[in-house]
């Protein structure tokens, strides 16, 4: 196996670009020490992340405990990259102009109905960048 790699940190800058850029990421939530993890769509709002979700298992186990995690990735020919965000969700109570005009248009990846918007505000956020055959 080659040893032609390298990681690196990620700024806090550089993790939010991340987050703007990608639409994609998984959800953890953890409700009387069971962990689930959820495929989303998000966008970055304002330092936050939001959402959309339908009422059941996701939404029933962010309420009863807010702490989650939001995990990014992908890579492109010469890297990969990884952005974790942990905070605490909350559901928007009424939908704000701010989402409903915003140019980027939170879609999700199924056309099926979910009218719940979820705000996540981050308490700690981290990434890295891998790098393959990054040497001579």
């Amino acid at each position: 196996m080659s040893e032609d790699f390298r990681i690196e940190q990620m700024s806090e800058a550089e993790c939010w670009e991340v987050l703007d850029q990608e639409r994609f990421g998984r959800l953890a939530v953890a409700v009387g020490g069971d962990p689930d993890i959820f495929p989303i769509n998000f966008l970055v709002d304002d330092g936050k992340l939001l959402m959309r979700t339908a009422a059941g298992t996701k939404l029933t186990e962010l309420v009863i405990n807010s702490a989650v995690a939001v995990e990014a990735d992908g890579q492109d020919q010469t890297e990969a990259w990884s952005v974790v965000l942990k905070g605490n969700a909350r559901m928007v109570d009424s939908l704000s102009e701010t989402y409903a005009d915003d140019e980027k248009r939170l879609e999700t990846w199924l056309p099926s109905e979910k009218p719940i918007y979820v705000e996540i505000t981050p308490r700690q956020l981290t990434g890295r960048r891998f790098y393959r055959n990054s040497g001579a």
